[in-house]
């Protein structure tokens, strides 16, 4: 026992990474892949098997099981970041520095490519099966769509720009209200659960158009493995650059909206507040020394 306890030491010392930054990004790194794993895999069961072993109902709670279970496990180290427009807008808001940006952005993209490397791994011959031997990005039997958003039939290039706007805004929007102290704060400990909520609530109000990304990490990662796990180059049609880069737009109205409608008059509040304590405080402290005096 004492043996093996020296052993676990040596390697814990041996593993240690003592950079803060580092240990963020490899937080940020395998909760995304924990995200795109669980998220992705629900839709490889819907699909794969026709429907039999999922709905549309169980992929949403899936994703928002799988946003809880992320944030629950990079939270303490990165803050569980899990989407890049998550991470632009603490910076917009001057939470998180722009030096932390790259560096974030990449181990998201990196954990959402290895988490659509892993469903693949573990379908690999179901997909072979579905798909009777081909990898198809569109049509009867796709399957490019279970690790990346594809847009539906009716979708205009336009409309999904602003599909993704939209619900990338509602989750900042909603992100910064369950953080805002000043706010109706939801108890310590469960604000994954909340953000977990917000992404199926989203999923159930806004997934027809074109599946909900609202995640440039999510979309870009598990894409860029199916180009090259035998999809090919055409699972980068025009329509990736929807998902990739309308979420930042979102993520900066969220923002806008949040501050200017509520944030903002926090801190007026806030600063008016500490005018009137100290005029108060001048006040009592000018009729203590009259009193002093008179005494």
């Amino acid at each position: 026992m004492g043996r093996q306890r020296n052993i676990l030491k040596k390697l814990a010392e041996t593993f240690y990474i003592r950079h803060m930054f580092l240990r963020q990004a490899l937080a940020e790194c395998l909760g995304t892949l924990i995200l795109v794993m669980f998220g992705c895999g629900s839709v490889a069961q819907l699909v794969l098997s026709r429907g039999s072993h999922g709905t549309f109902l169980s992929v949403n709670l899936a994703f928002g099981s799988a946003v809880t279970l992320g944030i629950i496990l990079s939270g303490r180290i990165s803050g569980g970041h899990l989407n890049p427009a998550v991470t632009f807008a603490l910076c917009l808001l001057k939470r998180e520095e722009w030096r932390n940006f790259p560096l974030f952005f990449f181990s998201q993209t990196l954990g959402a490519f290895l988490g659509a490397t892993i469903i693949f791994g573990m379908y690999f011959d179901a997909l072979w099966d579905f798909s009777h031997g081909e990898l198809i990005v569109v049509g009867e039997n796709a399957t490019a769509g279970i690790f990346a958003t594809y847009p539906s039939e009716h979708l205009s290039l336009v409309n999904g720009f602003f599909d993704q706007l939209i619900g990338t805004a509602s989750l900042i929007v909603c992100i910064l209200a369950i953080v805002d102290p000043y706010n109706s704060p939801v108890p310590r400990g469960l604000e994954p659960f909340t953000v977990g909520l917000v992404v199926s609530v989203i999923g159930l109000s806004m997934g027809f158009n074109c599946g909900y990304a609202v995640n440039p990490a999510r979309d870009l990662g598990p894409r860029i493995f199916t180009a090259v796990a035998g999809w090919g180059a055409e699972v980068f049609f025009y329509w990736f650059l929807v998902p990739t880069c309308a979420p930042f737009l979102g993520a900066a109205v969220g923002v806008f909206l949040y501050q200017a409608m509520i944030g903002n008059h926090w801190n007026s509040e806030m600063h008016g507040n500490k005018k009137d304590e100290a005029r108060e405080e001048g006040r009592l402290t000018r009729s203590t020394l009259r009193t002093n005096e008179e005494a």
